[in-house]
């Protein structure tokens, strides 16, 4: 995976309104005025997000007759989530070294 892609995807993910577009967009294809529904925004504004969904890699558009669909693509978030995999590995590491910390501080209280 390039930075290029994990900065736009990123950039994507940062905006409630696209996350929820997506959140949506996991329950199976919608078209914009589906997406645009819960929002009070107008389509022009939707059809901006959508791009920049689009530009990521997250959405793709379809063609049925005069209508186009979104659909989610997950694989820019996938690798997003391995890209964060590396840093849980840390935080876990972290985390363990605080618990075994604090249990030799509950020992230390526990001692006469």
């Amino acid at each position: 995976m390039t930075t290029d892609t994990l900065d736009a995807t990123f950039a994507a993910l940062a905006d409630p309104t696209r996350r929820a577009i997506l959140a949506r967009l996991a329950q199976g294809e919608a078209t914009v005025k589906e997406l645009a529904q819960p929002f009070a925004m107008s389509l022009p504004a939707i059809s901006k997000h959508l791009r920049v969904l689009e530009r990521a890699g997250l959405i793709k558009r379809g063609h049925k007759a005069q209508w186009r669909p979104c659909q989610i693509d997950a694989s820019p978030l996938k690798e997003a989530a391995d890209y964060l995999g590396l840093y849980r590995q840390l935080w876990e590491a972290r985390f363990d070294r605080l618990e075994s910390y604090l249990d030799t501080l509950d020992e230390e209280k526990d001692t006469p």
